[in-house]
């Protein structure tokens, strides 16, 4: 009997004829798994022909590690791995996301690890916006990755396979209606022209009170496609933004610019970001992210109200949104605006040193839009009323409510929110606090008891500490108290209040009176006939360097609603300057005195600063390392707020002249750098901080 001798594949296959029927089936699984593998690792050996080296930005927040890393692309992906495209690599233990950058066709190192995927061939990342996160984290002395996490929104797999719809054909740039929009604001008519004709004017425009400043801008983004360019617009909040959608709309037609807005919620806001990527439409409008916005052929930026707070990140590291178009009409050669009913120090030092030329309106304009006036401004005021002065409403301001109901709507800003933002003793004027906490007391309502501010507690049986008294005041008076008051002093007058948790966007043209907060102030059909702005002392108490600046705005904004011919008062005192240059709608020149100011005491925009918070070892710690230019001063340290945990911080702030602004974000890119390689305790970095 002659014996057979079998092979290695025939001897395994017949030892699995002799396995059960499950085991079986798992080896045959095992074995396409592994031939799976097998298959896998030899197409990522074998790399693209052309361009095999990708150069990729790894989302990591460690600024030592602030650089493309180099990555091998696999055949299997050179069709995909596009520069602007999302993928996942493997850096250290972990794999992470990236973008890739650029492609090359070699790179320093010897081996190179692969590209684990593709996440999506979508791209994101345009050149132009990649270019402008190397030049936002480099202002503002942070890592590139802070910078794409705001500039590019999350991934939405099933929003990513829609298709995005070319725009229809955009109505035809009508010139005449653009300068009758413009009209009064000098010289505006040049600045349209020179958009159209595909050049790149710098404005700053200071609008009259009255003006429909959406309309206006709407106009200038139609100059700018009528050239073939797209445009940005920077809006501070929701309710610009609905504003500016809606004469957008109107101007260019349904369908003609995408709106992004960080409320929206991720499918819608990551749809429109691709309608702009995608280059279906070549308008974006859209809150402070949008700067970022992709625009192809982008011809004109445009932020409105740029001393808004709402339009500086809160996130790392803290770019504003006017900086950041600056930045962009710089690179890539575009036309820029920058609007408001008031102006800022930083806009105005832009038209001071002729980078930008200035729109205003004319004198005529200015004062055939509003009138504004001051209580007790006049002896005859204060004859007539000589409490005009003590008075929070006094007699001129129900007189001027009275007449003006007769045409419309009529709108009181109020600083404070609720029923009475704090309480009194009412015989010795001794502050009420909280017999639990020390915190002061409030009232929510005509009969809620007092309540604490900051604990909760509900004081039944308050007495002063001082006097013993049991009576209570109300010295500051929020907008649901002054409601109830107008409402009493008013009958049969309907009364509207907007405030937070409660904004209201428009109100009818009909007569009713608004109560509203600041900010929180709806725009009425037509105008308002009439507005008042009441305790105007305090917004100007707060210990802050743009306090004067901050209060102009605010009461220049709600002014700005007025309709044309209408009639602004203003609870006051009439000898502070800051109400002088609003009664005078001079804004541009309040700014320049306080430029100057400021250049005096060394202060931005004529100094660039910076502020380092940390803990008292690590700010110490960071204040060593610093290579600071020469000329450079140190302030502080001081207290911060503490950290999470209660452990106390300090802040410094580092001050140099603007000539040496870049080599200070320099060295403070160096430290941040240098803190993050030798995994020191981490400090916040903020240069150029809107508020000290």
């Amino acid at each position: 009997m002659t014996s057979v001798s079998r092979g290695p594949q025939e001897a395994a296959g017949a030892a699995e004829l002799e396995l059960p029927g499950l085991v079986r089936d798992r080896v045959k699984e095992g074995r396409a798994k592994a031939a799976a593998t097998r298959a896998r690792k030899a197409a990522e050996a074998e790399t693209a022909e052309v361009d095999p080296v990708a150069k990729v930005l790894v989302d990591l927040p460690m600024a030592h590690l602030d650089r493309p890393f180099d990555y091998a692309v696999p055949a299997s992906m050179a069709q995909e791995a596009r520069p602007g495209v999302r993928v996942k690599v493997r850096f250290g233990p972990k794999d992470v996301d990236g973008f890739v950058v650029a492609r090359a066709e070699a790179s320093e190192h010897t081996k190179l690890q692969p590209l684990k995927r593709v996440v999506s061939p979508e791209v994101v990342l345009t050149p132009q916006v990649a270019a402008l996160s190397e030049s936002v984290a480099r202002r503002y002395a942070g890592p590139r990755a802070d910078v794409l996490r705001l500039a590019i929104p999350p991934r939405h797999a099933s929003t990513e396979k829609e298709p995005s719809p070319a725009s229809p054909a955009a109505p035809a740039f009508d010139p005449a209606a653009a300068a009758a929009a413009w009209a009064g604001h000098e010289p505006a008519t040049a600045f349209l022209r020179h958009l159209a004709s595909g050049g790149a004017p710098r404005a700053v425009w200071h609008a009259a009170a009255g003006t429909d400043h959406a309309d206006l801008i709407a106009h200038a983004t139609a100059a700018t496609l009528a050239s073939g360019r797209g445009a940005l617009v920077v809006v501070p909040d929701w309710k610009d933004l609905a504003r500016l959608d809606t004469a957008m709309t109107k101007v260019l037609g349904e369908g003609q610019h995408a709106v992004l807005a960080a409320d929206a919620g991720p499918a819608p806001r990551y749809r429109e970001f691709l309608r702009v990527a995608r280059g279906a439409v070549k308008v974006a409008i859209g809150t402070r992210a949008a700067a970022f916005a992709p625009v192809r052929d982008l011809g004109l930026v445009v932020v409105w109200d740029d001393g808004d707070d709402l339009l500086a990140e809160q996130r790392s590291p803290y770019p504003h949104a006017r900086d950041v178009l600056l930045l962009r009409a710089e690179q890539e050669q575009a036309a820029a605006l920058m609007g408001g009913f008031a102006r800022t120090v930083e806009a105005g030092f832009l038209a001071e040193t002729g980078w930008a030329q200035e729109i205003r309106p004319t004198r005529a304009l200015a004062r055939e839009r509003v009138s504004i006036e001051i209580t007790g401004d006049t002896d005859f005021d204060l004859e007539k009323d000589p409490l005009t002065r003590a008075s929070r409403v006094p007699r001129e301001a129900h007189e001027i409510v009275r007449a003006a109901l007769t045409a419309g709507p009529v709108l009181l800003q109020t600083p404070r929110r609720g029923y009475a933002a704090s309480l009194a003793c009412d015989r010795c004027r001794t502050p009420a606090r909280c017999s639990a906490c020390q915190g002061p007391l409030q009232l929510g309502g005509p009969a809620a008891p007092p309540t604490c501010g900051w604990c909760g507690h509900v004081e039944t049986a308050w007495a002063c500490t001082a006097c013993g008294g049991f009576g209570l005041r109300a010295p500051i008076i929020g907008e649901a108290r002054t409601a109830e008051e107008m409402g009493r002093s008013f009958a049969g007058v309907r009364v509207v209040t907007s405030s937070a948790g409660a904004v209201k966007q428009t109100v009818p043209g009909s007569p009713a009176i608004v109560v509203a907060t600041i900010g929180a102030e709806p725009v009425a059909d037509g105008g308002y006939a009439a507005v008042l702005l009441l305790d105007t002392w305090l917004l100007l108490g707060r210990p802050d360097l743009r306090t004067d600046e901050e209060a102009l705005r605010r009461w220049s904004n709600a002014s700005g609603l007025v309709r044309p011919g209408g009639r602004v008062l203003v609870v006051g005192d009439p000898a502070l300057p800051v109400l002088q240059a609003l009664v005078r709608w001079d804004q541009p020149g309040f700014a320049r005195r306080e430029a100057a100011a400021r250049q005096e005491a060394h202060l931005p925009p004529a100094s660039r600063l910076a502020t380092i918070t940390g803990t008292p070892g690590a700010l110490d710690d960071a204040l060593t390392l610093l290579a600071l230019p020469p000329g450079a001063e140190v302030l502080g340290p001081v207290p911060a707020d503490p950290t999470s945990t209660g452990e106390p911080r300090l802040r410094a702030v580092v001050r140099v002249p603007r000539s040496l602004g870049t080599q200070l974000t320099e060295a403070l890119g160096e430290l941040q750098r240098v803190r993050s390689a030798r995994k020191l305790d981490p400090v916040r970095v903020q240069v150029d901080p809107p508020t000290l």
